[in-house]
């Protein structure tokens, strides 16, 4: 089991909460991933998952993208802030880099070397890995794959794993498509895990079936890409892989 605590940090003037988690039987300084909630921010789901990882071995951040304007709001301001990071890359990997930079100089930490997000932090965690972030691996788990700013060849740094639900209506099949070409002109270290009865959000163990359309949780697919994910991060582990 992990241990939790908070790790209060900042992007310039804006204040940002989030949860530190490390396993209770870990010695010394571990390494450090970033995970990233979605577009429900810094929820119960976010901070599941995160002791989850930690339990691995790591010392693992669920950060805080949203800042404090976002949580408690209405689903329209919530919406407008998400297509606002969405649409202004700069700013989203600025505000997922003060999260690394938080996970670096805690002292459970050994350095950050990767980035784990479910959704809107999948998309989150690959915009950072298009934009050349020094991680070894990012791991999108039923994350957006479109972009408007597709990477650029040999700028992709990190391993990329994308797992996916070929039953997401969230994220077609035609953006799959698209990204696998993005990747491969990106010349990118890439893999993509298609789970054929999920749909979005295969990983929320207490999604409601039928409250949000599309959305629902498959045991199958939540077990195979947290196994998938695990060797993939243990395999760019410094010090293991």
């Amino acid at each position: 089991m992990s241990i939790e605590r908070t790790l209060s940090y900042a992007d310039g003037d804006t204040p940002l909460r989030g949860y530190l988690h490390v396993c209770h039987a870990a010695a010394g300084r571990l390494p450090g991933i970033l995970l990233v909630h979605g577009g429900a921010g810094l929820d119960a789901h976010a901070r599941e998952q995160a002791g989850r990882y930690a339990d691995l071995g790591y010392a693992v951040l669920a950060a805080d993208i949203f800042g404090p304007a976002v949580p408690g709001a209405g689903r329209e301001q919530t919406v407008a802030a998400i297509k606002a990071l969405r649409d202004d890359p700069d700013t989203l990997v600025r505000r997922a880099t003060a999260g690394i930079t938080a996970l670096n100089e805690a002292p459970e930490s050994a350095g950050c070397f990767a980035a784990v997000g479910f959704c809107f932090g999948g998309m989150t965690v690959l915009t950072l890995a298009r934009a050349g972030a020094d991680l070894a691996a990012v791991v999108s788990m039923h994350g957006s794959l479109a972009t408007g700013r597709p990477a650029e060849p040999g700028a992709v740094r990190a391993r990329v794993l994308a797992c996916h639900g070929a039953r997401d209506p969230h994220v077609p099949m035609a953006d799959v498509a698209a990204f696998s070409e993005e990747m491969i002109k990106a010349e990118a270290d890439w893999r993509l895990a298609m789970y054929g009865t999920a749909v979005h959000g295969f990983t929320h163990q207490h999604a409601v079936p039928g409250e949000i359309p599309g959305v629902d949780y498959d045991r199958t697919a939540d077990e195979e890409s947290f196994e998938t994910a695990s060797a993939f991060l243990s395999a760019a582990t410094p010090g293991i892989g």
